[in-house]
């Protein structure tokens, strides 16, 4: 498949944190603890909003090659086809039957050389609602845990067209398949985390993250349109709905940090991801082979953090990168570079920050059946400028 470069963009706005935190220290106290903190709020942690196009020319195969593998053998019985796309193609007329035969084709077998085009929007984000409880044990040690409720909204919105040349049979021009799904979910996690002072510009810190277990709903429809010379036929699913259960991946973290003579500040994060013990569950259906092929496709993830800040009263300046390495194992599409530059403003009662965020990523894209077709290759960046302003009682 020879795929064209094409270029796309879109603007989102959001509200990213807010949060309390009650505080109360004695520093007299010797030595015990000299402090407890009770925090929370809200978190945005993914933002969805996304929008992709691709094109591109294919001589070897088509979408409705999957549809016919899927048709063949019913006959006149269409009960078993898939509803959602084999059903629809051919009640459109992308496919047809051979009624002596029960043999099943499609218009541009044997003339292959059709431009494909996907354009897939993405709308949502995952946010958490936290619940924080910290202790200082003499300046030394600072203990944390967090009860989180995360929760997740997501819309996906595709259209995949085919459009024959001029050598397709019976007038077939194109067919256009449309597809629309939501997601939604609520869960639960724990988070517990330290840093310990060996020495007072040296921080050595560590926090665990349990799975996060979602209660989540999907639902979903599509409608496909064939185009021929003639006219045009149109089919339309049914709704699917479906609850299911998702187990999120464990995460342990490492830090180092270096205090500069109470002006400078220098960090870095290590964080490792188990992604294959993502797991699906259902009191309905088992996901045996889906749960499989998450323990077969996916790796283990390093991510990596950095960044300095220096204080120069009232003026705070700051810099970042962080790379988070792909999920997948055959190849590295999927990983992610972050930049960021700040500045902030800090008295004694408030402050008030803001940061500019660069992000790059790579992700191979496969319109349908990797076994069959190339990927579309995508290269996206998203920019994010935050501003953070807090308050001191």
């Amino acid at each position: 498949m020879c795929i064209r470069d094409r270029d796309d963009y879109k603007y989102n706005v959001n509200f990213s944190n807010a949060g309390l935190v009650l505080s109360y220290y004695e520093p007299e106290t010797k030595p015990a603890w000299k402090g407890i903190s009770f925090g929370f709020g809200y978190n945005r942690l993914n933002n969805f909003h996304n929008r992709i196009s691709m094109s591109g020319k294919n001589s070897s195969n088509s979408l409705l090659d999957l549809y016919i593998a899927d048709a063949q053998g019913n006959g006149t019985d269409t009960s078993s086809m898939d509803p959602f796309s084999t059903q629809l193609a051919l009640y459109s007329g992308s496919i047809f039957s051979d009624t002596s035969t029960g043999i099943y084709y499609h218009h541009m077998q044997g003339t292959y050389g059709q431009e494909q085009s996907k354009s897939v929007t993405t709308s949502g984000s995952m946010g958490e609602t936290v619940f924080s409880l910290g202790g200082n044990y003499n300046d030394k040690l600072y203990l944390g845990a967090t009860i989180g409720i995360p929760h997740i909204r997501y819309h996906e919105s595709s259209s995949y067209t085919e459009t024959a040349d001029t050598n397709a049979l019976n007038g077939f021009q194109s067919f256009e398949l449309n597809q629309d799904s939501r997601t939604t979910g609520v869960g639960f996690n724990l988070k517990f985390g330290m840093i310990y002072k060996p020495i007072d510009w040296i921080r050595v810190g560590g926090a665990i993250h349990t799975p996060s277990y979602f209660e989540m709903h999907d639902d979903w429809s599509s409608d496909m349109t064939t185009r021929f010379s003639s006219g045009s036929y149109s089919s339309e699913s049914p709704t699917g709905l479906y609850d299911y259960s998702l187990v999120t991946p464990m995460r342990t973290i490492g830090s180092l940090g270096f205090v500069i003579k109470k002006m400078g500040l220098i960090g870095i994060d290590y964080e490792f991801v188990d992604y294959p013990s993502a797991t699906l569950r259902s009191s309905k259906y088992k996901y045996i082979n889906e749960n499989k092929a998450i323990r077969n496709k996916y790796v283990e993830g390093s991510n990596i953090r950095f960044g300095t800040e220096w204080r120069l009263q009232p003026l705070s300046i700051r810099a970042g990168m962080a790379y988070y390495s792909s999920p997948f194992k055959q190849n590295g599409a999927g990983s992610r570079i972050d930049y960021s530059a700040g500045i902030g403003f800090r008295e004694e009662n408030f402050f008030l920050d803001f940061a500019f965020v660069l992000s790059q990523a790579s992700e191979n894209y496969y319109f349908y059946d990797a076994s069959i077709t190339s990927p579309s290759m995508n290269d996206s960046k998203s920019s994010r400028i935050l501003m953070t302003l807090g308050f001191k009682f």
